[in-house]
Parts: structure tokens; sequence; C-alpha cells
């Protein structure tokens, strides 16, 4: 099905061009993973981390899905202020998220400069003031089977004009393989989806916590400093904060314990 990208003052406008070889290596060991992933959690987790690996200019991402009544929910996404940057599109009724995960709506929703953007006359303004300033949305696109369930690859930017040419090409590749994968796991249901991401989100906790640990007694830190050298690290090192602590905890991180 082929509709086309929204556009209006601000816009996302030149997103075309060749995805780069070593992108498209990262396509084919995506797609590797994803077919092996036993869950629908585990194949949006690893569809959102390519996409924050391989996107220049990613600074957030999150998927949005939407069930067969319509409800719009993030079931995973790289950063807590991506959920609430969703919800605030959730709250308003409109922005790129929504307009790419409507069946009717377009495959394409971007914006260069969301504080001078006319398209969402409400949302813009509010993501602009948490900091957000670019975005691109691209459709997933539902199985042929039942549950019908719509949704979008989303990607934001603190900057304005964060993404190049090629980004839509390849966002739209990463919400392919998304949409490929998710047609052969188990029905997609908001609760099966909601369950996963408990447990995943108690099992992460848990290791967040051992690594806390580790660094409250060797470098005498508090529980809120020895969290900051976590997050910190985890941007230099542009890994998940989750997965720093499991190495720490490995003893296969950085010497983030010394001093």
């Amino acid at each position: 099905m082929n509709r086309p990208s929204t556009g209006g003052q601000g816009s996302a406008s030149q997103h075309d061009g060749q995805v780069p070889d070593e992108v498209a290596e990262h396509f084919t060991s995506l797609t590797r993973s994803l077919l092996a992933s036993k869950n629908v959690s585990e194949v949006l987790e690893r569809v959102v981390d390519a996409c924050w690996r391989v996107i220049p200019g990613a600074e957030l991402v999150s998927i949005t899905l939407r069930d067969p009544q319509g409800s719009f929910f993030t079931p995973v996404e790289t950063d807590e202020l991506a959920t609430e940057i969703d919800r605030l599109q959730y709250r308003f009724d409109e922005g790129p998220c929504l307009s790419a995960a409507d069946p009717d709506g377009p495959a394409l929703a971007a914006s260069n400069d969301l504080s001078r953007d006319s398209q969402w006359l409400r949302f813009g303004p509010a993501a602009s003031e948490l900091g957000l300033v670019s975005l691109l949305a691209t459709s997933l696109f539902p199985a042929h089977r039942p549950p019908q369930i719509t949704g979008a690859l989303n990607i934001y930017a603190k900057r304005p004009d964060a993404f190049g040419p090629g980004t839509a090409s390849s966002a739209l590749l990463l919400a392919t393989h998304a949409s490929l994968a998710l047609a052969h796991t188990d029905a997609v249901t908001r609760a099966a989806l909601e369950r996963e991401q408990l447990r995943r989100a108690i099992d992460s906790r848990d290791v967040i916590g051992q690594a806390k640990g580790i660094l409250v007694e060797r470098r005498g830190l508090s529980a809120d400093e020895a969290f900051d050298v976590l997050r910190t690290t985890s941007q230099q090192l542009n890994i998940k904060v989750a997965e720093l602590a499991e190495r720490l905890t490995d003893g296969h991180a950085p010497r983030l314990d010394e001093e």
C-alpha cells in the first residue's frame, strides 16, 4: 500500500537517498535476529535498538501500536522521554505517530522543527518545550490475519534538521522488517505485550539495582550518583543502561567501579 508522506511548514521533505553499505549490513544482521526472536517484545526491542544505532541523528526511538479498538500505546522505547512524547500525542489526538499508525494515514510523517511546524498545533509546541525538535515516524503495516494491529516507528532528535537524505529510506526498511517479523510472531495483544514488558522491566530494574550497589560499595557514591554514572556512561558508549549494568555485574563493563 503506497501512501504519501505528510508535509507542512518546517516539515522534513528531503528523505531520499541510497542506504549505506554499513547500514545494509545492520539490516542483514537484524533480519537474522528477528527471525530468531521468540516473542513480540523481543522483536520490538531489537527493531528499536537497531534504529537507535543505525539512524544518524536518532536520540530517542519508540514504537506506537494501535489496537483493534483504536487505542494507542507505547510498548517499547529507548528512553522514558520518548514515552512521554508519545503520550502527548495520544492525549492531544494528533501527532506523527498517530498519523503514521492510522491505516488510512501517510506512510511517513516528519518535521524538521516542531517549534515552527503548523502540522500539529498542540503537539508541536508541547514537544518542543520538552526539548524535542526533529521527528520522523513511519508506518508498521498490519498482518493480513487478526488481530490487525497497526503502528509506527518513531524517531526523535533534540536539534533541528537532524535527519538528512537517506534517513527515511532506512526508517522505512526498519519498519518493514518489524512488520514482517511481527506477522510471524504469535498474535499481538496489548495484554501480552504488557505482561512481557513488565517482566523485562523487572529484570532490568534488578540488574540496574545490582550495578548501583557495586558502584555505591566500591566508589562510595550515593544511589542517585551511581545511577548518574550508569546513565552518562551508557550515553557515551551508545548502549542501554540495563545492558551496561549487566556488563558491570558480569565483570565485563568499563572500569566504572574504579575512581
